[in-house]
């Protein structure tokens, strides 16, 4: 009970660095973000690839929040949850572009990498698959007692597959300690959630196993952290999983291929200029007088350089040698 006094009063003392650490983290996600998109219209990232620009409030408070032994887990839409979780920038990119110096030596593209030293467990194709793998994760976080829980990210349009209920139920019963996060974005690919969600309270979903939930303005990064913070000490308490969903929104289509024709420029204007999660902090920065334009303009000077590093190192990392076919694929047991 002593913990979690602590931390609730930490939620309420957020004070001007960390309001800042907030603003860089959420803008270097989105640089690099812009970067990426960049690159994949240069032919130089192939496959898929799902950008996160306009959620990096989500991930961005989730994570400020985390404790030292927390786990997480997600889909396709993955970066920024890498660069959260303290990935490199560098090895972030290169895995992008498929060069050897990446988290998984080139061959996991966007959808597919991880990183056991940061405990992200990675971003995964097929959609919802990461649920029952995440409620393993918080399994492993009961069994060995380390305090941990483990952050499962899922979209909108995952919530309706089979397996997420199959999850919810074991997590219910066996008291794991999971925060479901739904980054609910209105879009399921090219259908809105009014179109494929009977029932626009997703964060109910739960309600079957006795799983509570609340909705979270996951626009604004001070609202996610809160509520991650009430989230993840019920899990740590022993009372098992809880839901949070995140009410965001993604900027671009569902992926680079994407042409969001499903939506007009009007709703997206509108979501840019009234709701950004990074303008809003500026501004509520500005406005207190906890750091002026010039240094914003450097922190973004410093962050474009880091993300335009990040590049250099990926295009100058060679490709896979053609050897790395048969390694990781078997292990001598």
């Amino acid at each position: 009970m002593a913990t979690t006094s602590k931390r609730k009063a930490k939620a309420a003392e957020i004070g001007p660095d960390q309001l800042i650490g907030w603003y860089r983290d959420m803008l270097q996600i989105r640089r690099f973000e812009e970067k990426a998109g960049q690159l994949y219209g240069m032919g130089l990232i192939g496959g898929f690839c799902h950008l996160y620009i306009g959620q990096e409030a989500v991930v961005v408070g989730m994570q400020s929040a985390a404790g030292e032994t927390d786990s997480v887990i997600t889909s396709y839409r993955d970066h920024g949850q890498m660069l959260a979780c303290g990935m490199d920038a560098k090895g972030v990119m290169a895995e992008l572009t498929g060069r050897s110096g990446g988290y998984s030596r080139g061959k996991g593209g966007s959808m597919h990498m991880f990183s056991r030293e940061k405990r992200f467990y990675g971003g995964h194709g097929i959609v919802g698959a990461q649920v029952p793998i995440g409620t393993g994760l918080g399994f492993a976080h009961k069994y060995t007692g380390d305090q941990g829980v483990c952050h499962v990210y899922l979209g909108d349009g995952a919530l309706n597959q089979g397996q997420v209920y199959e999850s919810f139920n074991m997590a219910a019963l066996w008291k794991l300690p999971v925060v479901y996060v739904i980054e609910n974005n209105k879009y399921a690919m090219g259908t809105s959630s009014e179109r494929h969600a009977a029932g626009v309270d997703l964060y109910k979903r739960g309600a079957a196993y006795g799983i509570p939930g609340e909705a979270v303005d996951g626009m604004d990064v001070q609202a996610v952290y809160t509520a991650a913070i009430k989230a993840l000490d019920h899990c740590r308490s022993g009372s098992g999983p809880y839901i949070l969903e995140m009410k965001t929104y993604r900027y671009r289509g569902h992926s680079m291929s994407d042409p969001a024709k499903y939506r007009t420029k009007e709703e997206v204007t509108k979501m840019r200029e009234q709701h950004d999660p990074i303008d809003t902090l500026k501004s509520k920065l500005l406005d207190a007088g906890l750091i002026d334009e010039a240094a914003l303009k450097e922190m973004d000077r410093e962050v474009k350089l880091i993300v335009t590093e990040a590049a250099e190192f990926a295009q100058a990392s060679p490709e896979p040698d053609l050897a790395e076919l048969w390694t990781d694929v078997l292990i001598e047991a």
